[in-house]
């Protein structure tokens, strides 16, 4: 059994500093992935909002929300799950070191905001999202193992693919963009630099295509010759 993927939407940042920008001028949202193998549809961080994506899933992949059995977070970060809520059926996944940071963070703000209902109220949805994800095993599928590739977040984690020819890299937010990789940066908000160049230099040893976190997937040319 193979395992094939597709780029369903490509994400883009708020801001990039390499064109220049130092304002937030777009609404952020990650790189959204379709894994298909044997009877899976594992989808990877479901950015957009559902009916954009379900219309995306059928323009690039001709199936709909529906079909979605996995879905996988590479972080929790808000710009990575904007659909989540829309695949009840299917199971969700995430790391278990970003599952235990995440809750660690929601739980001490939620103290912190008393006199504050609102931000409670979205606070405790988030956290109700957080309960329903799963630690991620080992594996999702055959030739579908996760990638922990910390830094960028605490337990920011990506995707190897390995089909009969090349591996591929479902990275997240471990490589941003074209831009940030060709310049060997990681991302400049992360929890913890020395981990997210470390996590970048291990994907840059194993990967043939990359699919980052913001941008269109990144075929490593020089390792396909």
């Amino acid at each position: 059994m193979s395992v094939e993927y597709k780029v369903i939407s490509i994400g883009t940042l708020s801001c990039n500093s390499f064109w220049n920008e130092t304002a937030e001028l777009r609404t952020p949202h990650a790189t959204t992935t379709l894994i298909v193998s044997g009877s899976k549809n594992i989808l990877v961080d479901p950015a957009l909002p559902p009916q954009v994506l379900d219309a995306r899933l059928f323009e690039r992949a001709g199936i709909k929300n529906k079909d979605i059995t996995d879905v996988f977070l590479t972080t929790f970060r808000a710009a990575h799950r904007g659909a989540l809520g829309a695949y009840d059926t299917a199971n969700w996944y995430i790391h278990e070191t970003e599952k235990h940071h995440v809750r660690h963070f929601f739980e001490e703000r939620y103290r912190h905001t008393q006199d504050e209902p609102e931000v409670r109220k979205i606070i405790a949805e988030d956290l109700a999202l957080l309960d329903r994800c799963q630690p991620a095993p080992e594996k999702l599928e055959e030739h579908v193992e996760i990638f922990p590739s910390p830094g960028a977040s605490a337990g920011c984690c990506g995707l190897l693919l390995t089909p009969p020819v090349g591996a591929i890299v479902i990275a997240g937010d471990a490589v941003i963009n074209t831009d940030y990789l060709e310049h060997g940066k990681v991302w400049d908000d992360c929890f913890d630099i020395k981990q997210a160049q470390q996590s970048l230099e291990d994907i840059l040893e194993v990967a043939d295509v990359i699919i980052p976190g913001h941008d269109n997937l990144i075929p490593l040319l020089g390792k396909m010759l």
